[in-house]
């Protein structure tokens, strides 16, 4: 069942890509297993997934020591990290998706090791319950990060809200690759800003329409 959900998935990335002319390997699949347990993820990257990402500290740490034995995995965090957990697991990671204040990015610049790719989160939809910069403090908050040396950012990332309709999922993810494509073009050292994280399991085919570049998918692989 769940080869058989990722080939799906693999497949409506390829068709989803062709309608603008894209290309499948620009689009990379990060599936999210925080709602199963480490021997379903498992079953997943015995069938070909290549990136796993986690929303609490304590289930990824337990993950990745568990699956040691699959070293080509890349570990991916996609959850509010509070500063006090920032040390347990910000050199555990390959990508945090979720940079939204100052104070945090200060925080893993004091804990990490090497330098963390991290994606922006932008609050696009402006929905009061969302975590994120504003879209118009984005530019700023980047230009702040320029002395953390610690921090790379490689991208931005948002979610369209859940009833959303296509056409709106449209607009935000448009939105967002607009935004991302300025920050690229002032070729900023610390902020290369390339990648855009954006589409779930219900909306993934926009994001990527719109230029996503890391979709972000759970449900549709285990349901």
């Amino acid at each position: 069942m769940i080869s058989e959900n990722l080939h799906k998935i693999q497949q409506e990335i390829q068709d989803s890509c062709a309608l603008v002319s894209r290309q499948a390997s620009e689009v990379r699949l990060v599936a999210v297993t925080k709602s199963v347990d480490t021997e379903t993820t498992r079953i997943l990257l015995e069938a070909g997934a290549e990136d796993c990402a986690e929303n609490r500290v304590e289930q990824l740490l337990s993950k990745k020591q568990a699956l040691k034995d699959y070293p080509h995995v890349k570990w991916h965090f996609i959850g509010n990290l509070q500063r006090r957990k920032v040390k347990s697991i910000i050199n555990e990671i390959d990508y945090f998706h979720a940079l939204d204040s100052l104070r945090l990015a200060q925080e893993i610049q004091k804990r990490a090791e090497q330098p963390i790719n991290c994606f922006v989160e932008v609050n696009v939809s402006q929905e009061a319950s969302k975590q994120g910069i504003a879209v118009e403090e984005v530019e700023g908050f980047i230009h702040d990060l320029a002395s953390l040396d610690q921090i790379r950012v490689v991208g931005l990332m948002t979610m369209a809200p859940l009833d959303a309709s296509s056409s709106q999922r449209h607009q935000l993810f448009k939105t967002l690759k607009q935004i991302q494509q300025r920050i690229a073009d002032l070729q900023l050292t610390h902020a290369p800003c390339l990648e855009t994280s954006m589409g779930m399991s219900n909306d993934f085919p926009e994001a990527i329409q719109e230029g996503a570049t890391f979709i972000r998918v759970g449900t549709a692989l285990f349901q």
